[in-house]
């Protein structure tokens, strides 16, 4: 299986699911990682070219920084068309504000709340209950960590821009204190998620280095207090990922042989 990644900054990588991804699932077959590195000018692949799912990962610029970031106008149309298709997708921070934008919804620059900075509980909404990628993962990372507190993980999280607007017919599954819109599917098979299931200790300390007005050392504080729930529920979502792709990619085989 093949699965595409944007990347918008060397600064945001895959990060710790490129272990997760690529780590044996049941009888799933092995799992090839193509990372398009849209900052250095390679090309924004079609669905046809994505292979059996993508992700889309996130970075410092706004989902409308067309002008600074010349590649996004093709990366909302992969989106829009990867939704639309039923191709595995997930969107990751900057990526769920484009998939957002991409499937006719509204991403405010600087949203009132302010800055979220830290490890924030992601609290499940009871349409998350039979989503294919958080559905029961709340009830799983309470298993192993009973102080979780019925959250689906806690996550890092990094961002002042936010999806203020969901796309008509998406579908609203998590939200945080200072955010509502978390996590969301867009059709079958897009999924937007505004935190870093994604990131490790590391990365996400450069990143609160370089945040005006956060506190790197009370943020770091956050992420190895809960380093435990952050990895399980992180390696949690991007297992589930690959199961997802791996559904799909085997019913298309299927239809390809009957035919």
């Amino acid at each position: 299986m093949i699965l595409t990644i944007i990347e918008h900054t060397p600064s945001c990588p895959l990060d710790r699911f490129g272990g997760w991804l690529t780590e044996t699932i049941g009888d799933s077959a092995p799992v090839e990682l193509s990372v398009v590195r849209a900052w250095a000018g390679e090309p924004i692949p079609s669905v046809e070219q994505s292979g059996d799912g993508l992700i889309v990962l996130g970075g410092q610029q706004n989902a409308r920084d067309d002008a600074g970031s010349p590649w996004l106008p093709a990366t909302r149309a992969l989106l829009a068309e990867a939704a639309s298709n039923g191709l595995p997708t997930l969107g990751l921070c900057l990526g769920a504000q484009l998939l957002a934008i991409a499937a006719g919804g509204q991403v405010q620059v600087d949203a009132p709340p302010g800055p979220e900075a830290g490890v924030v509980d992601i609290h499940p909404r009871p349409e998350a209950a039979a989503d294919a990628l958080l559905g029961g993962l709340a009830t799983d990372v309470a298993a192993d960590h009973p102080r979780s507190g019925g959250v689906i993980a806690s996550m890092p999280s990094m961002h002042a821009d936010a999806v203020v607007d969901l796309p008509t017919g998406a579908v609203w599954l998590a939200s945080s204190h200072l955010y509502p819109y978390q996590a969301f599917r867009v059709g079958e098979a897009a999924w937007g998620l505004q935190f870093h299931p994604e990131v490790s200790e590391e990365i996400f300390g450069e990143w609160a280095e370089l945040q005006d007005g956060v506190d790197s050392a009370a943020v770091l504080a956050q992420f190895r207090a809960k380093a435990d729930v952050v990895e399980h529920g992180g390696r949690a979502i991007a297992h589930r990922f690959v199961e997802i792709v791996a559904r799909r990619a085997a019913e298309l085989e299927q239809v390809a042989v009957g035919a």
